[in-house]
């Protein structure tokens, strides 16, 4: 079936739905870390990833930053 979608499309899918639910899943977990043990590098690396999706999310729909 994928196959049949073009590829605009899959594209299209992929930033709008995938995309979120990776970057929820990724904040998640490094809540829960947090929760566990404290900050570490690994909570604040899966934190900043969720962060850095929400931010190119953003951007494509274009409510970005400027840069003056």
């Amino acid at each position: 079936m994928w196959l049949f979608l073009t590829r605009r499309l899959r594209v299209w899918l992929i930033v709008t739905v995938v995309v979120p639910l990776a970057t929820g899943l990724l904040r998640r977990v490094g809540h829960a870390l947090e929760r566990r043990g404290g900050s570490t590098s690994v909570s604040r690396a899966l934190l900043q990833a969720g962060d850095l999706g929400d931010r190119a999310r953003a951007r494509l729909r274009g409510g970005g930053r400027r840069r003056r």
